[in-house]
């Protein structure tokens, strides 16, 4: 049973257990009541559709946080076919929040760089709950220039709320580490794929944001800021967190409307953690086939679309006094 329920679900819930209930009734008496569970199981299939593909901004949020949701490791474990773990930054040390690394997908070497979550409060601690470090950033830096420097494609995927903010980071470097990770994103001679698999927060996701393609699970959620610290400043309560997240603008829906980002990959109704296993065969279909494609750009025509696709995005006014 999945540990976070949302508020549209539990009617749903509620007449899931008495089908249940029902089911028990009916093999524990001679009562057929076959015709019975088959009507409620026909209404909770209509309800469920009707629930999931009418969430909030915030119901999302929820599904894009939910402690069950796949991890940056399951993609990599359920994608590619192998997966060589590089670690440390050389220079201080290594950051759990981040994994990177070499791994293949058929006959393609490629190079992977995400965020990574735990799944319980001891891992989370461990992986300071996806918030990487100036070391984490650093490393990822590493995986980046090896793309670089040998051509493989990159895929990175995108799940934290946002860079560790605490002191020993700023002290370490925090804000360089993540400009010059978006730098260097800019001028790798090799296809490069984002996908947010989660939440896509602030400076921490950017740091692995730049790509020739931005893509978004259904339920994931990218955003300048967490609506909690958003609804903290804007109304000083972050209690109207819920708010927050449909001004933002943040689900992938918002963000396609918007040409921020190039695709959608869809996630069963209730979310990703439903049925994984369709997930995976999704993203290893559409990052295999993109890397395809972009493999066969010129790299000076590569490198040209993907800083002109970041030019392009917002909208602005110029002037002239």
């Amino acid at each position: 049973m999945n540990s976070i329920v949302l508020e549209v679900e539990k009617p749903l819930k509620e007449l899931e257990e008495r089908i249940e209930a029902i089911k028990g009734i009916n093999s524990s008496c001679k009562v057929d009541l076959s015709k019975e569970i088959a009507s409620l199981e026909k209404k909770a299939a209509i309800l469920k559709r009707d629930i999931y593909e009418n969430l909030t901004a915030w119901d999302r949020v929820i599904l894009a946080r939910h402690s069950k949701r796949p991890t940056a490791m399951d993609y990599i474990n359920n994608v590619f076919d192998s997966f060589f773990e590089i670690k440390g930054d050389r220079r201080h040390g290594d950051d759990p929040a981040i994994v990177a690394g070499l791994a293949s997908l058929g006959n393609i070497t490629a190079v992977v760089v995400g965020h990574q979550k735990g799944r319980d409060t001891a891992e989370n601690i461990s992986r300071n709950f996806g918030m990487p470090s100036p070391e984490g950033f650093r490393k990822a830096r590493r995986a980046m220039d090896l793309a670089s420097k040998f051509g493989f494609p990159l895929l990175t995927l995108v799940d934290t709320p946002g860079a560790y903010p605490g002191l020993e980071a700023e002290q370490r470097g925090q804000s360089e580490a993540i400009a010059s990770n978006i730098a260097a994103m800019f001028e790798i001679p090799a296809p490069v794929v984002v996908m947010v698999i989660g939440e896509g927060g602030s400076g921490g996701a950017l740091a692995l944001g730049v790509g020739d393609r931005v893509l978004m699970l259904e339920n994931a959620v990218y955003s300048v800021i967490s609506p909690e610290g958003c609804a903290s400043i804007l109304w000083r309560d972050a209690k109207k967190a819920e708010n927050a997240a449909s001004a933002l603008r943040i689900t992938a829906m918002d963000l396609k409307r918007l040409n921020l980002i190039d695709g959608i990959i869809s996630e069963p109704l209730g979310g990703v953690h439903h049925d994984p296993q369709a997930v995976y065969k999704a993203v290893k279909k559409e990052v295999s086939d993109l890397f395809c494609v972009l493999s066969g750009l010129p790299v000076q025509e590569l490198l040209k679309r993907r800083y002109e696709k970041f030019r392009k995005m917002g909208v602005y006014e110029e002037r002239i006094r």
